[in-house]
């Protein structure tokens, strides 16, 4: 049976509605378009070849399940939190709990992801600087921005995701008069090549519910949310698609997996400097827009678990000024900047989407459970939802999994220790 949410909230904890359809949308491309298509494209490259666009299909496909389960969950209530306020009620407190955590690891992870992406790309530019050191500064600075309010952070966030969008199009654009489609002889050369890509590319998707995690911050959220959902996912899929046939088509699918920025090495066989570094610092703006977001995301799961008592009361607090979950902003840089110090690239991304389809796989379950009637969608979305998250983790390498099930047994440990 569906539980109501907690009443009890720490005094003056209630958050403003800021965002419009606009904000809402850039939001969720911000959180979209970024890693995916500027560093693990090459990665996808080398597993699934020319036929990289079929796992961008079938990454986009299962993302759409899923964003159907979480319109269904916000129209019920949208609330700060998303899938953990949603999993606490309808399933229990305790997969509440670990969709929550998982949520908190997974964009952990991507942060730490994207701020290494920025300093490769930044790297490739200027050959003296430390990634390492890059990736620290960056995590930091977007946990300054994100403590002064959402506000802010989304008037920036709107400008990055206007002009990675038209870096973008400038890419293709140009891209598709040097096209070649010998490079995409042969086109397919293994299936389980083009699932594992999946697994990888939907890194790239995963950030289209970010947007639910600040429904309590969006305007009329019951309709904007679920619009916003939507927008962002098809946009960012036909972006995907039509960028990563442009790339491949220029330079073929082995030049892009040996390349660590393989849309600056593809748009290298125009022979113009000018749009090399065009695009890198398209890549550095997408990448910008996503650790801003990841970070404004993880600040707002660990505020709404905060206020049902699952974190330290004491993160549910508001900053006076700026009225701000200011504690929890500063333990997402904190460890995004941490994990980028650490970790390479590969495993952090795998880490992430490892995470990321297990919280998702608790969304789809509590659309199933969900005891409303009418209801948006019929039960079978949820059902394919939550077996395709389940068919997708099949493809995570070993070492990926083995650090996955270690934060999530971290989390089982904490909830059953702090319960006692």
């Amino acid at each position: 049976m569906t539980q109501p949410f907690s009443a009890e909230r720490t005094p003056g904890s209630r958050l403003s509605p800021a965002l419009g359809l606009i904000d809402a949308t850039a939001i969720g491309l911000g959180a979209i378009i970024g890693g995916g298509i500027f560093i693990v494209t090459g990665i996808v490259a080398g597993l699934a070849g020319p036929a990289l666009v079929l796992s961008i299909i079938l990454a986009a496909a299962i993302s759409l399940f899923t964003a159907l389960s979480f319109i269904e969950l916000t129209e019920w209530r949208p609330a700060e939190g998303s899938v953990y306020v949603y999993s606490r009620s309808v399933l229990s407190p305790f997969a509440g709990f670990l969709s929550g955590w998982m949520w908190i690891t997974s964009n952990i992870f991507t942060g730490a992801a994207v701020a290494l992406g920025i300093a490769h790309y930044m790297q490739s530019l200027l050959p003296g600087v430390n990634p390492k050191w890059i990736s620290v500064l960056l995590c930091l600075a977007f946990t300054l921005l994100n403590l002064v309010g959402v506000k802010h952070s989304a008037q920036v966030n709107n400008v990055l995701v206007g002009a990675k969008v038209i870096v973008l199009l400038l890419f293709v654009v140009v891209g598709a008069f040097h096209f070649k489609p010998v490079h995409f002889t042969p086109f397919f050369t293994s299936a389980t090549g083009v699932f594992r890509g999946a697994f990888f590319i939907f890194f790239a998707f995963a950030g289209f519910a970010r947007v639910s995690i600040v429904a309590e911050e969006v305007k009329n959220a019951r309709k904007t949310v679920p619009r916003s959902i939507i927008l962002a996912l098809v946009l960012s899929a036909l972006i995907y698609i039509a960028v990563s046939t442009v790339a491949l088509g220029l330079v073929g699918s082995s030049r892009l997996a040996g390349s660590k920025s393989p849309l600056a090495e593809a748009i290298r066989i125009v022979g113009s400097p000018a749009l090399v570094y065009a695009v890198s610092l398209g890549g550095m703006l997408a990448m910008a827009s996503v650790l801003l977001t990841s970070i404004l995301g993880i600040s707002r799961m660990i505020f709404a678990m905060a206020r049902e008592r699952d974190l330290p009361f004491l993160l549910g607090r508001l900053h006076p000024k700026y009225h701000t979950p200011h504690f929890p902003i500063l333990i997402a840089g904190a460890g995004c900047a941490l994990i980028s110090s650490f970790f390479d690239l590969t495993a952090v991304v795998a880490v992430s989407t490892f995470a990321t389809l297990f919280n998702y796989s608790l969304a789809n379950a509590s659309a199933l459970r969900l005891n409303i009637e009418p209801r948006a969608y019929p039960r079978i979305i949820p059902i394919s939802g939550l077996l395709l998250c389940f068919f997708l983790m099949l493809f995570v390498q070993a070492h990926s999994l083995v650090a996955g099930m270690i934060c999530l047994l971290l989390g089982v440990f904490y909830y059953f220790a702090s319960k006692r």
